[in-house]
């Protein structure tokens, strides 16, 4: 069993989903998830770029031995709020992203995002590395890099009262579609080449 800080429980999103008709929806997270670990060990086993899923800080509090040879962590808690997914080395650059879904059509909810992200990613554009966010509208399936600044923005103009997300045509305007493929599946360094070099 993990739990947050606060001491709530963590459950998985298949399980919180296990009683819901739509059983897609529990794995929502999952899909982008495993498709840009494919992506990056493509671009690792290429020498393209050396990008890594960022592990979350657990601290395990109990553990069983029911045999000699197996563990099982019966109690943990998350330590800290993670920054962002994923991070790496590109062309000698620092890159890090975030990466989201959502089933809406027409916006991106900005809840997606904790505030501590928000944090890291203006610490990382101030010294000068490489932040985007990759973004799947899971229902169009759609994937959009958006650069970490027009998040930065549309995250400001919440805070001040404004929309509390991003239409899915301020993305198309400010973001960049990435046509999915099969080797790699989210070929998202051809839009940083495009971006950032």
């Amino acid at each position: 069993m993990f739990k947050y800080p606060g001491g709530r429980v963590y459950e998985k999103r298949e399980q919180v989903a296990a009683g819901k008709a739509n059983a897609t929806y529990g794995n929502r997270g999952m899909t982008l998830e495993a498709d840009l670990n494919e992506t990056n060990a493509y671009y690792l086993e290429r020498g393209i770029a050396v990008i890594h899923k960022k592990p979350t800080p657990v601290q395990i509090v109990r553990v069983d031995y029911p045999k000699r040879s197996a563990a099982v962590i019966k109690e943990a808690y998350f330590k800290q709020p993670s920054t962002t997914d994923y991070n790496g080395i590109y062309r000698g650059k620092y890159i890090d992203f975030e990466a989201k879904e959502t089933r809406n059509k027409t916006s991106f909810p900005l809840q997606n995002f904790h505030e501590h992200q928000i944090y890291h990613m203006k610490q990382v554009l101030a010294h000068g590395a490489i932040c985007f966010v990759i973004l799947r509208f899971t229902t169009l399936d759609e994937v959009y890099l958006l650069d970490a600044h027009h998040l930065l923005e549309f995250w400001e103009r919440k805070e001040k009262g404004g929309r509390k997300s991003i239409t899915k045509t301020e993305i198309e305007q400010y973001g960049h579609l990435i046509p999915l493929g099969y080797q790699p599946r989210i070929d998202y360094i051809k839009v940083v080449d495009k971006l950032y070099f």
